[in-house]
């Protein structure tokens, strides 16, 4: 299906992206394009801080959509294909989380790769969480209400932190919330007919694939590293799978909330068929993204509505 025209048109306005650059000076030109958008969701208290991490502190930023007590908490990794991205290139997206949840939400600054290969994003996703689970009250949330989220490789990273709780013995979340996931590594059909899809096109898959899949074999990226290769998808969160109709994760996406339901577990599928990858980065500034993100904050809302 085609993209929605005004969607369109703003990604018409966006900047190409040079893909040939290193990560340290693509993050460095991403975070100048970044400090161009406005702050359009205002909320009461949004603070820095740092949470315990396997090798140090792992820096997080706390959304509060009220001063309320007692309010449920999302634990949220960005997307970027675990080399690009960070607190603030995903700060528009957390503020609008937190106001259209009603819940708390602690954005992840986890190690990038390629100067912290596989699994060290992983780990720390991981450690926020189980920090989260311990220490909810010390950041005014209930502990018995705790959400997982994520967009891309954060929605990969998401996915692999409730597997690593169930085999850690750490409780599963209330929903592990996951908008446009990379669950595997094989070429996928969606992969092949969206590769000059805006967001994610080829050469972006390219300098993921060079500065952080290529780094990992098959045989390495089995359980954690590629969800969907895991033999036992039993005993997780219910999931909500937000899919894009335009993106080479399409597929990958679709075929792991299957794979979850198969496995006896209760996954939502969301195709939002005139949607492009990344399209909730973009939820203030065009309404047809605020529109298509709306049922997965709902679902989040709804999950953390009561103890679990």
């Amino acid at each position: 299906m085609p993209i929605e025209p005004a969607l369109q048109q703003f990604l018409g306005l966006i900047p190409p992206m040079n893909w040939s650059l290193d990560p340290v000076a693509f993050r460095k030109q991403s975070a100048a394009a970044l400090a161009l958008m406005p702050v359009t969701t205002q909320l009461p208290k949004v603070v820095n801080r740092s949470v315990p991490g396997p090798v140090g502190e792992i820096p997080v930023r706390v959304y509060h959509p009220s001063l309320e007590p007692g309010l449920p908490v999302t634990v949220f990794c960005h997307g970027g294909g675990f080399v690009i991205g960070d607190l603030d290139s995903h700060d528009a997206l957390c503020r609008t989380t937190a106001q259209e949840s009603g819940s708390i939400v602690v954005s992840v600054d986890y190690r990038l790769s390629p100067e912290h290969p596989f699994p060290a994003a992983l780990e720390d996703g991981y450690a926020a969480y189980a920090w989260v689970r311990e220490h909810a009250g010390e950041l005014g949330g209930d502990p018995a209400r705790i959400a997982l989220a994520g967009d891309s490789a954060g929605a990969s990273i998401t996915a692999a932190v409730c597997l690593m709780a169930r085999d850690r013995g750490l409780p599963q979340p209330a929903l592990q919330l996951l908008w446009y996931p990379a669950t595997g590594v094989d070429v996928t059909p969606s992969r092949r007919r969206f590769a000059e899809a805006p967001m994610l096109g080829v050469d972006a898959m390219s300098f993921f694939q060079r500065h952080h899949f290529g780094a990992i074999s098959r045989e390495d990226a089995v359980p954690y590293g590629a969800v969907s290769l895991a033999d036992d998808l039993s005993g997780l969160a219910p999931a909500y799978v937000l899919v894009a109709g335009n993106d080479p994760l399409l597929d990958e996406g679709k075929a792991y909330a299957g794979q979850l339901r198969e496995a006896g577990g209760s996954a939502q599928l969301d195709v939002q068929e005139e949607m492009v990858h990344g399209f909730l980065n973009f939820a203030n500034l065009v309404p047809s993204c605020r529109v298509a993100a709306q049922p997965s904050l709902n679902a989040l809302r709804l999950a953390l509505s009561a103890p679990h």
